[in-house]
């Protein structure tokens, strides 16, 4: 009894049972296990029949149940009991879950599961609990489940091993590309969209006619995915057949902006709703696949809170039984096209779906297949299940026959038969030897009816027996005749089309392919509404912008010891470069300024600025605008202002400075300027070419005029004819214009000389 591991008292050392292995090797053998698991018999679904496990046992208890289209509702928690104490070992939610997402339109192109009562809606709402919904099987999933009783598909022994269920469904119905499927499994995942039934039985007729096809002719008849829940896709014909002929991919959908179909059909697509007196409002009509349609409402609603959509007024949700979302603009003078694409950009009324064939085929061998591969092996697989439905056809008619050969002789030799049974203790032995009769005709003879005995009967099984030999001989000539086999099958597929065909309200294509114009380019300036403002910058760097182009000496008030700096006119789309000593750059939003009803806020509160560094000048950004930048050294360079935009508070570094070098001087370079003017502060003038001025995105720069002692004082550009002008002392306000410049016109880099008489006694320009 010691050695006996049964034994309740046995009082061994349990730890003599631990075997010592090495942990790694240990771990990576369990975990092998554990994701071939994952991979084979949870994650992904089976080429054939498109399911998971969890999905094929929730249908095939449905039907155990007798739960057919035309049967009553029974309550999803029967079906959910009798999958997980039947079939599937898990957990009760993860099951009536994959159930929920079968009965859903949203969902699944073609749903499994007929729903009765509240399973869920594409706001994102949850399903009613399971005691609470009833379900049935819809005529698909009858469709995909035909043939389970004819010999098609292996039975596989359940989990506990007390009852059986099939490995796959065997009905012609190609639910893997009808339906999709997602998954994650481990270390691999499979993400396949829906797509219409009679785009893919085309390319099934077309591969079954010339299995040499290639992918481009494949794609002429298959046009890409069909949603659910509609929408656009609008990638272009060339990068849709390149992600089916790979298997990856990753595809644009949006949301198809629409009022609804005209007299024929078709969709209105631009969504535009006249309200009468110029203004209008977009509608939505359908969103992409898998967005729920309260968030993206909130998403847009947070926009508008945000101020991030200034050109969107309001957004509401006017749905019933169809999608309704209604878009309000700002003005009836909004570009509804802007308006569009900054939905677009800016929520998930586009969205991407990356395409990821991974399926397990015919082996239950993981893999990303193409799309000519997996119709071709799907169409295998449908030919396989024909020829297993022929055999087991031949055997049932051999069967038949057998017996219906015993009851011809019966009726030929009538008299004797009831003869033997009336006088023999053992009648069959006697008419087996007598008639040459097998073990089953004599069994099925003796257990005839009397009313069996008529003589209609007779004339009704010979009947009987000539078709049932007229079938074996045509079964017979399928099971030997390849193109016999592809006939019966496009016969069958054409049929499937017909079902399904885009004349019909379920098989109609629902998503459009259709590839989306050149994108504009887009900008958040382009939907701040334009405004004129004058921009104020005190000397302590309080910022602030009144509404107006007010008159730049205008007298605003200032904080106690604080005073203008800069003043300057600007519109609310425009954007405000601030230059520091430090040759650092920063940019501002004119729109996000606050107001001049205070004395605005200090500027180091929006952009990080050194403590120690000063602002030394602010300017209007212009596309394509140059500026000349010059520091104390007298090196300076030209900067394209496109370059000097910095996106964050940390700014950007322009001017590279040394100990004691500051930048001094940012001056915009008007287009018509040719030349350079710089004025050090030994009071000497250098007039050179603006072309030997470099455009540099960063740096030190060049010499623009070369010093003994002292610095550079101004700088400044001009057109060489117009001349140099200043303004005069004193109070008469005179301007005095020097036109000839030529004694100061010298090559970048010279010491220079005295300007002309006159001129400012502070060595500015």
């Amino acid at each position: 009894m010691a050695d006996d591991l049964t034994d309740p008292f046995d009082a061994s050392d349990p730890f003599d049972a631990i075997v010592d292995a090495p942990f790694d090797s240990a771990l990576s053998e369990r975990y092998l296990v554990y994701a071939l698991s994952t991979i084979t018999a949870r994650s992904l679904p089976d080429l054939r029949d498109g399911l998971k496990p969890v999905h094929r046992r929730l249908l095939w208890a449905m039907r155990q149940l007798r739960l057919d289209p035309n049967s009553a509702f029974k309550k999803s928690a029967r079906v959910v009991g009798d999958v997980i104490g039947k079939y599937h070992p898990h957990g009760d939610a993860s099951v009536y879950d994959a159930m929920v997402r079968l009965a859903q339109d949203f969902a699944l192109r073609y749903p499994l599961v007929e729903g009765q009562g509240n399973f869920g809606n594409i706001d994102g709402d949850n399903a009613a609990a399971y005691r609470y919904t009833e379900a049935r099987l819809t005529p698909t999933a009858i469709r995909l489940m035909a043939g389970l009783d004819e010999g098609t598909v292996d039975f596989v022994p359940t989990y506990n091993g007390e009852d059986h269920e099939p490995d796959i469904f065997p009905g012609l119905f190609p639910n893997l590309l009808a339906n999709g499927a997602s998954g994650i499994a481990v270390g691999m995942a499979t993400n396949i969209p829906s797509h219409n039934v009679a785009e893919i039985v085309d390319v099934a007729l077309m591969l079954i006619d010339n299995p040499q096809a290639e992918h481009a002719q494949l794609m002429e008849v298959f046009h890409g995915p069909d949603f659910p829940t509609g929408g656009v896709v609008v990638d272009s014909p060339a990068l849709i057949a390149a992600a089916y002929e790979t298997g990856r991919g990753s595809l644009r959908v949006r949301g198809r902006f629409s009022t609804g179909r005209d007299e024929a059909g078709q969709w209105e697509e631009t969504g535009i709703e006249k309200l009468g007196s110029g203004q209008w409002q977009l509608v939505v009509s359908e969103i992409p696949y898998m967005v729920q349609k309260g968030k993206l409402i909130e998403q847009i609603a947070a926009l508008i809170g945000d101020k991030k959509l200034p050109i969107l007024e309001d957004v509401r949700d006017e749905s019933d039984e169809h999608i309704r979302i209604v878009l309000v603009p700002k003005s009836r003078n909004v570009d509804p096209d802007l308006l569009r694409e900054s939905l677009y950009r800016l929520t998930d009324l586009e969205s991407r779906f990356g395409l990821n064939l991974n399926v397990l085929d015919a082996q239950r061998t993981p893999g990303v297949l193409g799309l000519k591969d997996l119709v071709q092996e799907w169409v295998i697989s449908q030919i396989d299940i024909m020829l297993r439905r022929a055999q087991h056809r031949l055997d049932k008619i051999a069967a038949r026959l057998e017996l219906l050969e015993g009851y011809i002789i019966a009726y030929l030799n009538l008299d004797r038969i009831i003869e033997i049974i009336r006088t023999e203790d053992e009648p069959k032995p006697v008419m087996m030897a007598e008639f040459g009769l097998t073990d089953r005709q004599a069994e099925a003879i003796l257990n005839m009816r009397l009313r069996s005995l008529r003589k209609l009967e007779e004339m009704e099984l010979r009947r009987e027996h000539d078709a049932l030999l007229a079938e074996q001989d045509e079964l017979n000539k399928l099971l030997e005749s390849p193109a016999r086999q592809r006939t019966r099958l496009k016969r069958e597929l054409a049929a499937l089309r017909k079902d399904y065909g885009p004349e019909t309200v379920l098989g109609r294509r629902r998503t459009t392919i259709a590839e989306a114009a050149p994108t504009r380019e887009f900008s958040m300036d382009a939907m701040i509404e334009k405004e004129p403002v004058t921009v104020v910058l005190s000397a302590r760097g309080w910022i602030r912008a009144a509404k107006g182009h007010l008159p730049l000496d205008t007298e605003f008030k200032f904080k106690e010891g604080d005073g203008p700096a800069w003043v300057l006119h600007a519109q609310t789309t425009d954007k405000l470069l601030v230059a520091l000593d430090t040759g650092r750059f920063y940019t501002l939003g004119a729109d996000k300024l606050p107001g001049a009803r205070g004395f605005g806020e200090p500027i180091r509160t929006m952009v990080d600025i050194d403590p120690d560094a000063h602002i030394v000048a602010l300017v209007v950004y212009r596309p394509k605008g140059q500026l000349l930048l010059a520091a104390n050294s007298g090196r300076g360079f030209a900067a394209e202002m496109d370059e000097l935009l910095a996106e964050t508070r940390k700014g950007r570094g322009v001017v590279s400075t040394k100990p004691g070098v500051q930048l001094k001087i940012v001056r915009e370079i008007a287009p018509e300027h040719d030349h350079v003017a710089v004025m050090g502060e030994n009071r000497k003038l250098v007039i050179f070419a603006l072309s030997e001025v470099p455009i540099l995105a960063k740096g030190q720069g060049v010499t623009l005029q070369r010093y003994r002692d002292g610095g550079l004082s101004d700088a400044i550009t001009l057109r060489l004819e117009d001349g140099l002008s200043w303004t005069m002392g004193g109070d008469t306000g005179r301007t005095r214009v020097e036109k000839d410049l030529l004694p100061w016109k010298v090559a970048r880099g010279a010491a220079g000389r005295l300007p002309p008489v006159g001129f400012p006694r502070d060595n500015t320009f």
